[in-house]
C-alpha cells in the first residue's frame, strides 16, 4: 500500500513536469511521447505486465488489456493527420487506474480484516502436564485426556471439561459477545476463547484438528467457495461482455469513416479517439471488483457478530427467507431440565423441595440434576439419606433422616395407593409422597431461551411468512412452547424421518422466490440442515454433525441472531445492486455520448475509474454496524 501510493505521487510529479515542458517548449510530437512515456511507464508497468501475461496465457480479454491497448492508442493518435496529442490524458488513465487498485486493495483488505480477525483465535501453544511436569507443546501433539494448563491472558488450546479452577473468558472472538462469561469447575471449554482471570486446568475432549477453533478456521478458510448468484453472473457476464466491447471498439474506429465526407485518413483519428474512449469507459473494473467485495465484506461483518456464514451464495437465500423452522431442544430452548413450579398439597413448598432433592441427590438422570439444582443448598443438611432405591419406570424411593419419600411418576403414585393430582402446567411432572401421604408435585421443563420470543417476534417484522417448530417432545410440550412464543405452527413427537417430510412439504408450499431456513443443533438435525434451502446450526453448543451439516453457524447459540443475519444479508445485497445500477447507468451514459462526439477521455476515466472508486467505497458499507 506504501509503496503504490509513492509511485502514485511520483507519477502525479512527473506528469506535472511533462504538463510544464509541453507548454514552454517546442519539442516535436515524438520527443514529447518520450518525455511522456517516462511517468506512463512508471506507473503503468504493472498494468502493461498484466495485460501480456494475459495474452500468452490466452486470456486477454481482461481490464488491463483494455487498459493497455486504450492508453498506448491515445499515446500514438497524436501521430496521426489532423489529429491532436493525447499525451496527458494516455498517463492520467493508467494514474487513475492505479489509484483504483489502491482503494480496491484497502477495500479488500478492510474485508479481510473483519475475517481475519477470527484468525486470532487460533493458539500458539498447549501447556500439558505429562511426568509431573508442564511441558509447552503445540496444540497438535495434544491427546484426548490429557490435562492442559492454562494462565490468565493466554489462549484455550483445545475443547475440553475444567477439573481445577474458576475464571471468566473473553469469547468475543468466537461469539461476538463482549460480555465475558464465568466458568469453573467441570464446565466445558472450548478452544479460541481467552482465558481472563484464573489459572485453570482442562482435560481435554478433542484433538486439535476436531476442535472448536479448527473447525472454524475451516468455516472462514473456505467462506468464499460458494458465490452468490450475482458474483458467478458478474464473473459469466465479464468473461462474455468483454471481447464484445473490444471488437465493438474496433468497429467504432474502422467503419464509420468509410461513411465520412472528409475521407478517410481525416476522419478514421475522430473515430479511433471514440474508439479508445468506448474502450476505457468499457471496462468493467466497477462490476468485477465491488460485488465480490460487497458479499466479501457482509461475510466479515456477520462474522464479527459471531455468524458464519459458509459462501456468499448463501446471503441470496438469508435475504428471501418466507420460512423458518425450528427444532424445539437447544435450539429454542436450554435444552437442559429445570424446575419450572413448586405446587405442595398441605405441604411446606421448600421442605417438599429439600425432601425431593435429597431423595434425587444420587441419581444421574436429569430430572435429578434439575431437582439437585433448584433446591439452595449443595450440601445434604445433615439430613441421613438411606435406603435409596431406583424402580424402573417408576421412580425412587428413599428414607430422609427417618421419612420414607417417594419421588417419581403417577405410576408410582398408583403403586402406593395414592392418586396423583392433574396439573395445569406442561412439562415433566414429578410426584412426590411422604410417609404414605400425597405431598404434591414439582413441574420440570426445558427452559426456553431468553431471546427465543425476540427472535420471533423479529422475524416476523422482517417480513418471514411463516415460523415452525418440529419437536420430538410430547404434543402438550410442544404445544406450550410454540403458544408462549407465538409461532405460526408446530408438529410434536417426531422422528429425525418425520423433520425431513414437513420440511419437504414446507418447501413445496413456500411463495414462489421464497426461500426456507431449518435452525437445530442435534445431531438428528443433519438431516434436515441439509434438506432445507439454508441450514443454521448453533455453533457454541451444538454438536459436531449440526455444525458440518449447516450453511450459517451462531456461534452464541442464540436464535436472534438469524434476524441479524437476514439484515446483514439483505443490506449487502442491496448494495451490491446499487453498484451494478451505478456503474452501468454512468458507463452507458457516457458511451452514448462518446459515440456521438460529446465524450472525452476525462469523461472516460471518470465513468471507469471514478465509478470504480464510487463502488468500491460503497462496497466497505456492508462491513459497517
Amino acid at each position: 500500500m506504501r509503496g503504490k501510493l509513492l509511485l502514485i505521487a511520483a507519477t502525479v510529479f512527473l506528469l506535472i513536469a511533462a504538463v510544464i515542458v509541453e507548454h514552454n517548449t517546442s519539442l516535436a510530437t515524438w520527443q514529447l511521447l518520450l518525455v511522456y512515456l517516462v511517468p506512463y511507464l512508471l506507473i503503468g508497468h504493472d498494468t502493461l505486465g498484466e495485460a501480456s501475461e494475459g495474452i500468452a496465457k490466452g486470456d486477454m480479454f481482461n481490464e488491463d488489456f483494455l487498459m493497455s491497448v486504450a492508453t498506448i492508442g491515445a499515446l500514438c493518435i497524436g501521430f496521426l493527420p489532423g489529429a491532436e496529442t493525447q499525451f496527458p490524458e494516455a498517463v492520467f488513465v493508467m494514474l487513475f487506474f492505479q489509484v483504483g487498485e489502491l482503494f480496491e486493495g484497502y477495500a479488500e483488505g478492510r474485508s479481510r480484516e473483519s475475517i481475519s480477525h477470527l484468525m486470532d483465535i487460533r493458539p500458539d501453544v498447549a501447556n500439558v502436564e505429562r511426568d509431573g511436569t508442564v511441558e509447552s507443546v503445540k496444540p497438535e501433539d495434544v491427546r484426548v485426556g490429557e490435562t492442559i494448563v492454562v494462565c490468565p491472558g493466554e489462549k484455550i488450546p483445545l475443547d475440553g471439561i475444567i477439573v481445577e479452577g474458576t475464571t471468566s473468558l473473553n469469547t468475543i472472538a468466537l461469539t461476538g459477545e463482549s460480555c465475558p462469561r464465568d466458568v469453573e469447575e467441570k464446565d466445558e471449554v472450548v478452544s479460541g476463547c481467552i482465558n481472563l482471570t484464573g489459572v485453570i486446568r482442562v482435560k481435554t475432549t478433542k484433538t486439535f484438528g476436531e476442535s472448536t477453533v479448527s473447525k472454524i478456521i475451516r468455516l472462514v478458510e473456505s467462506a468464499n467457495e460458494n458465490k452468490s448468484r450475482s458474483e458467478s453472473f458478474i464473473t459469466r457476464f465479464a468473461h462474455v461482455y468483454t471481447p464484445i466491447v473490444v471488437f465493438a471498439a474496433l468497429a467504432l474506429a474502422f467503419i464509420p469513416p468509410f461513411f465520412s465526407a472528409d475521407g478517410y485518413a481525416t476522419a478514421f483519428s475522430t473515430w479511433l479517439y471514440r474508439a479508445l474512449i468506448f474502450l476505457v469507459v468499457s471496462c468493467p473494473c466497477a462490476l468485477v471488483i465491488s460485488v465480490p467485495l460487497s458479499f466479501f465484506g457482509g461475510i466479515g461483518a456477520a462474522s464479527r457478530r459471531g455468524i458464519l456464514i459458509k459462501g456468499s451464495g448463501y446471503m441470496d437465500t438469508l435475504a428471501n427467507l418466507g420460512t423458518v423452522v425450528f427444532d424445539k431442544t437447544g435450539t429454542l430452548t436450554h435444552g437442559e431440565f429445570a424446575v419450572e413450579a413448586v405446587h405442595p398439597s398441605d405441604f411446606d413448598e421448600h421442605e417438599l423441595l429439600h425432601l425431593a432433592a435429597h431423595v434425587e441427590h444420587f441419581t444421574t438422570h436429569p430430572i435429578g440434576a434439575a431437582l439437585r439444582n433448584a433446591f439452595p443448598s449443595e450440601a445434604i443438611d445433615g439430613c441421613k439419606i438411606e435406603e435409596v432405591e431406583e424402580i424402573t419406570g417408576r421412580g425412587i424411593r428413599a428414607k430422609v433422616s427417618g421419612r420414607t419419600v417417594c419421588v417419581g411418576n403417577g405410576k408410582m403414585m398408583e403403586d402406593i395407593g395414592l392418586e396423583a393430582h392433574n396439573c395445569h402446567l406442561a412439562g415433566t411432572i414429578i410426584h412426590v409422597a411422604v410417609d404414605g401421604k400425597y405431598a404434591g408435585h414439582i413441574v420440570i421443563n426445558d427452559k426456553i431461551k431468553e431471546d427465543s420470543a425476540e427472535a420471533i417476534t423479529s422475524l416476523k417484522r422482517l417480513g418471514v411468512e411463516k415460523t415452525v417448530m418440529l419437536t420430538g417432545d410430547r404434543e402438550a410440550v410442544g404445544k406450550d412452547v410454540a403458544e408462549r412464543l407465538g409461532l405460526d405452527e408446530y408438529h410434536a413427537e417426531l422422528l429425525p424421518a418425520d423433520k425431513v417430510a414437513h420440511v419437504e412439504r414446507l418447501i413445496r408450499e413456500k411463495a414462489e422466490g421464497k426461500s426456507l431456513a431449518f435452525v437445530g443443533d442435534g445431531i438428528n438435525d443433519a438431516p434436515v440442515l441439509k434438506r432445507a434451502d439454508v441450514g443454521i446450526a448453533m455453533g457454541a453448543l451444538g454438536s459436531d454433525a449440526a455444525i458440518e451439516a449447516a450453511d450459517v453457524v451462531l456461534m452464541d447459540d442464540k436464535p436472534s441472531k438469524i434476524s441479524t443475519a437476514i439484515d446483514i444479508a439483505r443490506r449487502t445485497i442491496h448494495i451490491a445492486r446499487e453498484n451494478v445500477v451505478f456503474a452501468i447507468g454512468v458507463k452507458v451514459a457516457v458511451l452514448l455520448l462518446a459515440t456521438v462526439g460529446l465524450g472525452n477521455m476525462w469523461m472516460a476515466v471518470f465513468a471507469d475509474v471514478g465509478v470504480t472508486v464510487l463502488a468500491v467505497l460503497n462496497a466497505m458499507r456492508t462491513l459497517r454496524k
